[in-house]
């Protein structure tokens, strides 16, 4: 059917309903699922040297601060160095001494001391597993925020990113606990200060 240029003055608005539905030109929302980026998240104090002490007292049950003050009776071996049996001996009594009015039991210890333990000489981390997370972005801005694995293991905050969005402003808070699957895990994500509900 031909129009006559009439018509098409006369109707423009017939036109662009019939070019609108047209299956070549979909609607779109703009909102797309991303993967979360997580970065780091295993740094320690440096009184620490190294030992993830945020994470210790939290499977001991203990204050950081505590554990810290027990520690300095410790005399560990050097890197790459082998303990010595008899020394060994010596730093287990120095912590029991400190840590059983606390309720810290020998088993308990020796259970969380073998759970964290690694060779940061071996360039080694401790035990951990990462979080997973998946941004929604609408418009190129991220509106929430889905933990799927909390992760655990972290003695850090880690830095998160969204790839295909610059300066989106997220900020992990921590968990700490006797539980070592939620020990060091991903409580809640924040985007500018505000909490992430998807």
């Amino acid at each position: 059917m031909k129009l006559s240029l009439f018509a098409i003055l006369a109707f423009p608005a017939l036109v662009l309903a019939q070019s609108s539905t047209s299956p070549s030109a979909p609607a779109t929302t703009g909102e797309s699922q991303v993967a979360v980026t997580f970065t780091g998240g295993h740094e320690t104090v440096g009184v620490d040297k190294g030992r993830p002490v945020i994470l210790i007292a939290s499977a001991l049950n203990v204050p950081p601060e505590v554990f810290r003050k027990v520690f300095t009776g410790v005399k560990p071996a050097g890197p790459g160095q082998q303990p010595d049996p008899d020394q060994v001996r010596k730093n287990k009594q120095v912590l029991m001494e400190g840590l059983s009015s606390y309720g810290v039991t020998d088993d308990r210890l020796n259970e969380v001391s073998n759970y964290y333990r690694y060779r940061r000489d071996s360039g080694e981390l401790w035990r951990h597993e990462d979080a997973i997370a998946i941004a929604t972005v609408t418009n190129g801005v991220v509106t929430a925020i889905t933990i799927t694995n909390s992760g655990s293991g972290y003695s850090s905050p880690p830095t998160i990113s969204v790839p295909g969005v610059d300066k989106a402003n997220l900020t992990a808070t921590l968990s700490f606990g006797t539980d070592f699957d939620k020990n060091g895990s991903i409580k809640e994500i924040t985007i500018g200060g505000s909490p992430a509900v998807p």
